[in-house]
């Protein structure tokens, strides 16, 4: 199946159109695996897709935004090979980008996901983590029984992804209990690339993989999906503060009542400006309130966070279209990928 069409999709929408496309080619792959899952495990895992209420009865949530998996796909096509023959490379992607999410749920406390209670609410933190851990399975086991050539170098790929992504989980934890001027901006890019932009670049590189490109080509890709998803991790964080609670599902400043060492918050503390002292006084708070949130949003604007973080996005995806020209000189085969790259650097949810 092409998710792709003709032309190269080159504006918002035509992203949103390539998404659901990427939806339509991979999930029932993804759903056929995910219901190999024993009773309660599979349980929790279709009531995080979406696909189930939490009694176990058809539910028609609104899906992730698929947007690993298609840059699988993407990449696949861009380097000339059919992208058919990477559905359940892309499938093992998500499954692997699901796992996170269950259990970032949990470390986060977040009790709303997609517009709905996250899976820890309703079966208990016990059975969402069990979930997490078997889906991070299944999806090495997609790829180890895969019979393409490159299956075996992608699940190589995809554990240490899975490894590196743990890494700048943890680290991610980690700040917290840090005082508010004691993680530098280096120390909290680092996190964010191995969080973040890990996977994105895993994404591109089994997509790579798939195509059967050489080592450069896949190296290339893999930074690219690393630059592209430092920049996704920059607008997750202005969303984390300024996000529209009715677009995000999540309560407006989620990440400031968390005390979240962000990119932004991080960028505001190390600013030197008075503002950036009034942010580090309200950090220090155990419990920010509504107002103190509101406060805070507005010292990390005012200490010029939100635009460096911006700036940087731009930066960012500046340095992933150079990656990208190394492994596909022809930009133009590539404008799905530049589709993608372009559509999380300007979402708002």
């Amino acid at each position: 199946m092409s998710i792709a069409g003709g032309d190269a999709v080159t504006d918002g929408q035509g992203a949103v159109r390539l998404l659901d496309r990427t939806r339509t080619a991979v999930h029932p792959q993804l759903r056929s695996t995910v219901e190999t899952l024993p009773g309660s495990m599979r349980r929790v895992a279709m009531y995080h897709f979406g696909w189930e209420h939490a009694d176990g009865t058809p539910a028609r949530e609104q899906p992730g935004k698929a947007i690993r998996p298609a840059l699988v796909l993407a990449a696949t096509r861009a380097l000339g090979a059919d992208e058919a023959s990477a559905v359940k490379a892309a499938a093992a992607v998500e499954l692997a980008h699901n796992f996170t999410l269950l259990h970032d749920d949990i470390v986060d406390e977040d009790v709303t996901r997609r517009h709905r209670p996250t899976a820890w609410t309703v079966f208990g933190i016990p059975d969402a983590l069990i979930a997490g851990d078997a889906m991070s399975a299944l999806a090495l086991r997609m790829l180890a029984e895969d019979p393409h050539p490159a299956s075996a170098a992608a699940s190589a790929r995809l554990a240490a992804c899975i490894i590196e992504l743990c890494a700048g989980q943890q680290a991610d934890c980690a700040f917290e209990q840090r005082a508010p001027r004691e993680v530098s901006l280096d120390e909290c890019l680092a996190m964010a690339t191995a969080k973040t932009g890990a996977l994105l670049g895993a994404s591109c590189a089994i997509g790579a993989l798939y195509a059967g490109a050489g080592d450069e080509e896949v190296a290339a890709m893999d930074a690219f999906g690393r630059e592209a998803g430092l920049a996704f991790q920059l607008i997750d964080d202005l969303i984390g503060i300024w996000g529209d609670p009715d677009r995000t599902g999540k309560p407006a400043g989620a990440d400031l009542v968390a005390h979240k060492k962000s990119l932004p918050v991080v960028a505001a503390l190390a600013s030197g400006t008075p503002a950036g002292d009034e942010l580090a006084e309200l950090y220090a708070r155990p419990v920010l309130d509504a107002e103190a949130v509101r406060a805070a949003a507005d010292a990390v604007e005012r200490a010029g966070g939100r635009d460096w973080a911006q700036d940087q996005a731009a930066e960012r995806m500046g340095r992933a279209v150079e990656h990208l020209a190394q492994a596909v000189p022809d930009l133009a085969a590539a404008g799905d990928m530049l589709a993608l790259a372009e559509f999380v650097t300007r979402r708002t949810r």
